[in-house]
């Protein structure tokens, strides 16, 4: 059974490589493996070494402590099994079409990006 820090940094390495719009095969090549280690990676099957996180961290642009970030949070729901907030997922980083609209989102000039924010807030408000 995978270990629930495996498990968050592989969910965290499947989110970064989304949100930058890479393949497994392109991660896997930029860091020096397979993209089936890389499968295992994100899944929490295989524990990531030190060095290859960095690995990892380098070729996406992020630093090492990324992968950790919200660790403590995701440990204290699951130890409280409280209900994720209204209407979102409990996992929302494990929804590609969550990242998906992220990514598209950012994507959208700024000025125009605020304005369809606050169209999704009264939306949400209203619903």
């Amino acid at each position: 059974m995978p270990h629930e820090v495996d498990v968050h940094v592989g969910k965290r390495i499947r989110h970064r490589r989304w949100l930058a719009g890479m393949t497994q095969q392109q991660l896997a090549e930029s860091v020096g493996i397979k993209f089936q280690q890389i499968q295992k990676y994100e899944t929490g099957a295989n524990r990531v070494s030190a060095s290859r996180l960095w690995d990892i961290a380098a070729a996406m642009g992020v630093n090492v402590g990324f992968f950790f970030e919200g660790m403590e949070a995701a440990q204290s729901d699951s130890d409280a099994n409280s209900p994720a907030v209204k209407g979102t997922p409990a996992d929302i980083l494990g929804d590609k079409e969550a990242l998906d609209l992220v990514r598209s989102y950012y994507a959208i000039p700024e000025n125009q990006r605020r304005r369809l924010f606050d169209l999704a807030r009264v939306l949400s408000d209203v619903a």
